[in-house]
């Protein structure tokens, strides 16, 4: 499961949801603005900022949760491709 931390004003995250809807890749949308717990999480990885585009992938295997922030649609799939989550 491949989920977007965002804001509804974020550029970054638009061009990043652009570019996953071009590839076919299906992620959740989060608004950290809207949720308290998402904008905690959000926080916690990213040395106490709300940074977004943050980016969370929890593999289908059972191992460790992959979390970037603002990556390239290239680091996503590749990301994606070593998880066992579909794209």
């Amino acid at each position: 499961m491949l989920t977007m931390y965002s804001t509804s004003w974020c550029g970054y995250c638009h061009r990043l949801k652009s570019q996953l809807d071009r590839e076919g890749i299906a992620y959740d949308v989060v608004d950290i603005e809207q949720d308290p717990k998402a904008a905690d999480f959000v926080m916690s990885v990213n040395g106490g900022n709300q940074t977004v585009p943050t980016i969370r992938i929890v593999p289908t295997d059972g191992s460790s949760e992959i979390v970037m922030t603002n990556p390239s649609i290239i680091q996503v799939k590749q990301a994606l491709a070593g998880s066992g989550v579909a794209g």
